[in-house]
């Protein structure tokens, strides 16, 4: 079991590991070693996750789940196989951990008497301005 929280933690069986060719650099293993990391995670059908967790996740992952409802990790920094899973893993708890915090609610908030005189006081201030740029003979509107 990997920790996010004290509420969630994530079973190890359920993450879906693929070792493939790293793009960048890598000197004279770039083109032999598969050491880029492609870590699936399903989101949709985990029994880990609670479902407002997984709202949140599949909220916040975006294009990075798929149609199927598999969270796709890519990690190739590093030059290693086991760094890059490291990583990709830390990428892992790090979005559950974020979709675990529960939003704060929005209050409606009417404007303050002060900021309503003050905005009525600049509307007059510009007709005004307007009003003296205008000629003499020129019709009102």
């Amino acid at each position: 079991m990997i920790p996010v929280n004290d509420r969630v933690s994530l079973d190890e069986g359920e993450l879906e590991f693929e070792f493939i060719r790293s793009s960048g650099p890598g000197g004279q293993n770039v083109n032999k070693v598969s050491t880029a990391v492609r870590l699936r995670f399903p989101v949709a059908t985990s029994p880990s996750l609670p479902e407002d967790v997984r709202r949140r996740l599949i909220r916040l992952a975006g294009k990075k789940v798929g149609a199927d409802g598999t969270l796709m990790i890519l990690a190739q920094e590093a030059r290693s196989q086991e760094a890059n899973r490291k990583a990709a893993v830390d990428r892992l708890v790090e979005m559950v951990a974020k979709a675990c915090e529960r939003p704060k609610p929005r209050r409606p908030t009417k404007p303050t008497l002060g900021s309503k005189v003050r905005r009525l006081e600049s509307k007059r201030r510009q007709s005004e301005t307007k009003a003296r740029r205008r000629s003499p003979g020129s019709p009102e509107d």
